[in-house]
């Protein structure tokens, strides 16, 4: 096995979850999932460790669903507009959320990021972590600062 087989066989399933968290859409996870280690597998050389593989790799698909989404608004499927219903396990209603994601979309980053990747991507705090290379109470923090933004934005 070549280098990069290996690399594809130890990672595939965390990019693989990793993308099917971010567009809830099967179809849409393996095709992120394997444009990611294209994309790896031509870049392979830029990568020069300062992160884990699997950080690196699930940056990748995560800037490839992005990529995804400008492209084409209607990718979402519809079980993740559902999810939106629910913020904090509290039931709200459609102009909520509309005021929700209007606050959201002024939000800086890395608020707007981690606060999307947590509510809508359901991430862990520790995944949230490693992808910005930071501590689990970095993500905690700054998630919660981003609730306090939103919150005081629809008060």
């Amino acid at each position: 096995m070549t280098d990069f087989e290996v690399i594809y066989s130890d990672y595939f399933s965390d990019v693989y979850k990793y993308a099917l968290s971010l567009c809830h859409n099967e179809t849409l996870a393996e095709e992120i999932t394997q444009e990611t280690f294209f994309k790896a597998l031509k870049g392979i050389d830029n990568f020069k460790g300062q992160c884990k593989m699997r950080v690196w790799l699930c940056q990748i698909a995560k800037n490839i669903y992005f990529s995804i989404c400008q492209k084409n608004k209607d990718t979402r499927d519809k079980s993740q507009e559902d999810k939106i219903e629910c913020i904090e396990q509290k039931l709200i209603n459609k102009e909520t959320v509309w005021e929700i994601h209007k606050k959201l979309h002024f939000l800086d980053e890395p608020y707007k990021e981690v606060f999307t990747l947590r509510v809508f991507g359901e991430l862990p705090f520790l995944q949230i972590a490693e992808l910005f290379g930071k501590t689990e109470s970095w993500a905690r923090v700054t998630f919660h600062r981003a609730k306090i933004k939103i919150k005081e934005g629809l008060d």
